[in-house]
C-alpha cells in the first residue's frame, strides 16, 4: 500500500469513528479538517446537502456573474490554469465569496461526473451549505485549502479531491471569491493547492491593475494610480483614462528609475543610473522633455520625480516575495523583459537586487514547489546549489527526482563546481 493509499485509509476510518461519535486519535486527521467536520455536524449537514436552497432564476445568475468582479479576469484564469490541465481530469471553478459557482470549466467528462455530486454553476458550495470542501473552507478560513477523498464530510464528495484559495480585492482586503480545483488525482497532487495560489497572486495583480476610479472626485483628489509594465514584451505606459502608450527602452528605463526612487532623481543622479558613459545634463533633460510629449506632464523637475502614484509589474514580483508568494513571483518575473535587456547600470542593478531577493527567499522557505519553479526558471537554470537542494528535497522515486540529479552531474561536468 502506497503511502497516499494509506492516508486516505486512515482518514476514511477517522471520519467513520466521529460519525459514530468517537474522538479519532489525535494526528490521525489534520486539525483543520477535524474542526470543519465538528462545525459541519453541528449545522446538520447531511450526505445530500442542499446547494440550490438559494438558487436564482437564469436570467438573474447570468446577470450576477456577468457584473462580478472576477468576471473581468476569468479570461487570465483560463489562460493560466485550463489551458495547462484540459486534459487532467479536474475542473476548474470560480465562487463568490459566499461559495456560490460562478463559472465551472474543464472538459465535458469531467464536468458530467461533477454534475451528479451537483458540482454545477449557480450552486452554494459553502461549509455551512456542504460541510468540508476547499472552496468553502478556504473561504471561510481565508487560506489555501486542500481537501482530499475522505477529508470532505458529505461522502458522496469523497471520491474527490479538491484545492482552493481566496481571492481578495486588492485594494480593500476583501474576500471577494475562490479560485478551486476539483478532480482526480491531479488535484490531490502536492503542487495542486500551489498552482492555485500562484494563479490567485496574478489574478489579484490584474485586478489591482483594473482598479481605476474614473469619478471627478478621484481625478480631482490623484489618487489614480498609472501602470508601468516592463517584465513582458514591449514596456508599455497606461495612465488613467488614457489609451496604454509602448514605450522606447530608453523612457521605459526613466520612469522605472523614477518609480523605483519615489524621492526623485537630480540630473547628473539619473544620468549616473542610465549610463557608464558620460551622458550628460544636455542629453537627459532632452529625453525627459521628449518623454513629457509621449506620456503627458506626469514628471516634475528639481530633482526629477513622478507626480502621481504608478504601480508597475516590477513592485508586483517585489510585494509577492514580500507576501511569500514565491511560485508567483518566478512566474512573473519571467526571463526579465526590460530588466534583463537593458544596459543602464541603475537598472541592471535593480535586477540583480531582485533575482537575489527572490533566489534567498526560495531557499529560506524550504518550498519545493517555489525550488522548483526557480530551478526551471531562465535564473535557476544553472544554479548548481538550487539544483542540489533539489535533488536532496524530493522523495526518491520522484520523477524529477532524477531530472534534479541529472541536472547537478551536469553543472558538475560543465562548471566545475
Amino acid at each position: 500500500m502506497s503511502d497516499g493509499e494509506a492516508t486516505v485509509t486512515r482518514v476514511k476510518r477517522a471520519y467513520e469513528q466521529f460519525l459514530s461519535g468517537i474522538t479519532p486519535p489525535e494526528g490521525t486527521v489534520r486539525s483543520l479538517v477535524q474542526e470543519s467536520w465538528v462545525r459541519s455536524r453541528s449545522r446538520g449537514v447531511t450526505d445530500a446537502p442542499d446547494v440550490t436552497s438559494d438558487a436564482m432564476s437564469d436570467s438573474d445568475f447570468a446577470e450576477y456573474r456577468a457584473e462580478h468582479r472576477l468576471a473581468q479576469v476569468r479570461p487570465l484564469i483560463t489562460s493560466l490554469m485550463l489551458d495547462d490541465i484540459a486534459d487532467a481530469g479536474v475542473v476548474v471553478a470560480l465562487t463568490d465569496r459566499r461559495g456560490r459557482l460562478l463559472w465551472v470549466d474543464g472538459d465535458r467528462s469531467t464536468r458530467g461526473k461533477a454534475a451528479k455530486i451537483n458540482f454545477v454553476e449557480g450552486t452554494l458550495w459553502s461549509e455551512e451549505q456542504v460541510g468540508t470542501n476547499a472552496p468553502g473552507l478556504a473561504l471561510n478560513l481565508d487560506r489555501g485549502v486542500q481537501i482530499i477523498g475522505p477529508e470532505h464530510y458529505a461522502s458522496p464528495v469523497q471520491k474527490w479531491n479538491c484545492a482552493a484559495a481566496p481571492v481578495h480585492d486588492p485594494t480593500t482586503g476583501e474576500v471577494i471569491g475562490a479560485i478551486d480545483v476539483t478532480g482526480g488525482d491531479a488535484a490531490a497532487a502536492p503542487f495542486a493547492l500551489a498552482a492555485v495560489r500562484s494563479v490567485v497572486a496574478a489574478v489579484e495583480r490584474e485586478l489591482r491593475s483594473l482598479a481605476v476610479d474614473l469619478s471627478p472626485a478621484a481625478v480631482l483628489s490623484g489618487a489614480l494610480a498609472s501602470r508601468l509594465t516592463v517584465l513582458a514584451g514591449e514596456p508599455v505606459w497606461h495612465a488613467p483614462g488614457r489609451a496604454r502608450h509602448v514605450l522606447s527602452p530608453r523612457h521605459a528605463e526613466i520612469l522605472l528609475l523614477l518609480h523605483l526612487h519615489p524621492d526623485g532623481l537630480s540630473t547628473d543622479r539619473l544620468a549616473d543610473l542610465l549610463s557608464d558613459d558620460d551622458l550628460g545634463a544636455v542629453t537627459v533633460r532632452a529625453e525627459i522633455s521628449r518623454l513629457r510629449r509621449e506620456v503627458g506632464d506626469v514628471l516634475a523637475s528639481r530633482p526629477y520625480r513622478l507626480t502621481g502614484p504608478v504601480t508597475s509589474d516590477v513592485t508586483d514580483v517585489r510585494a509577492a516575495i514580500a507576501a511569500g508568494e514565491l511560485r508567483a513571483a518566478v512566474a512573473a518575473l519571467g526571463r526579465g523583459g526590460l530588466l534583463a535587456d537593458s544596459l543602464a547600470p541603475g537598472i541592471s542593478d535593480a535586477f540583480d537586487e531582485i533575482r537575489e531577493d527572490l533566489r534567498s527567499a526560495v531557499f529560506a522557505s524550504r518550498d519545493v514547489t517555489a525550488l522548483q519553479a526557480w530551478a526551471a526558471s531562465p535564473h535557476g537554470h544553472d544554479d548548481f546549489q538550487a539544483w542540489t537542494a533539489l535533488r536532496r528535497a524530493l522523495p526518491s522515486g520522484h520523477p524529477d527526482a532524477a531530472i534534479a540529479a541529472g541536472r547537478v552531474r551536469l553543472l558538475n561536468r560543465r562548471f566545475g563546481v
